[in-house]
């Protein structure tokens, strides 16, 4: 009886020991894997950052980070600030909208990307439609405001999703509003 105790005793330490270096092996080669594509990744989050940015601002030649400006990247054409691009967030119908918004040193919406919503599939999700971000290219602070009926000076509500169209009108013009005021900072 006591013979049987102690093998399984033993079978049980034996199966312990091989668990433990099973998961050591398995732990040595996630932690070889990361540290071979880390590097990569990394490159490559930043090749597709400065891609969506270049979609953004289309005539800048490259982007470098404002400090200061957590997310915040100026635009330079020729070595100048042409504009800035900056991460901004207004409440949906659905929740967070979170954008990137193109601004101008003048203070104009060029364009904006959303990153991040959960707005109503066939209404809300049209605020990243081509259609409704051209409403703003060119507007300033003042004329980012939403209205029902057609205006050249103002943002037209998208049908069905008043809601998402007043949160992004936000954002962006929160985002206006603080690239302006940076600017007139940077000038001095």
């Amino acid at each position: 009886m006591s013979h049987d105790a102690h093998e399984k005793n033993d079978s049980i330490f034996k199966v312990g020991i091989n668990l433990t270096i099973a998961c050591l092996l398995a732990s040595a080669v996630i932690a070889g894997t990361y540290a071979l594509t880390a590097p990569v990744a990394a490159k490559s989050k930043i090749e597709l950052d400065n891609k969506a940015r270049k979609e953004l601002v289309a005539n800048a030649q490259d982007f470098k980070a404002v400090e200061g400006k957590e997310g915040w990247f100026a635009a330079l054409k020729d070595g100048k600030v042409i504009a800035y691009v900056v991460p901004t967030e207004s409440k949906g119908y659905g929740g967070a909208i979170n954008m990137l918004a193109a601004v101008s040193i003048d203070g104009k919406v060029i364009d904006y990307a959303i990153l991040k919503y959960n707005e109503t599939p066939g209404l809300g999700d049209k605020a990243d439609k081509p259609a409704f971000r051209q409403r703003f290219a060119g507007k300033t602070a003042e004329n980012l405001e939403v209205v029902k009926v057609p205006s050249d000076k103002n943002i037209q509500a998208l049908t069905g999703a008043t809601i998402t169209s007043r949160a992004v009108t936000k954002g962006i013009k929160e985002a206006v509003e603080e690239v302006t005021a940076f600017a007139a900072t940077q000038k001095k």
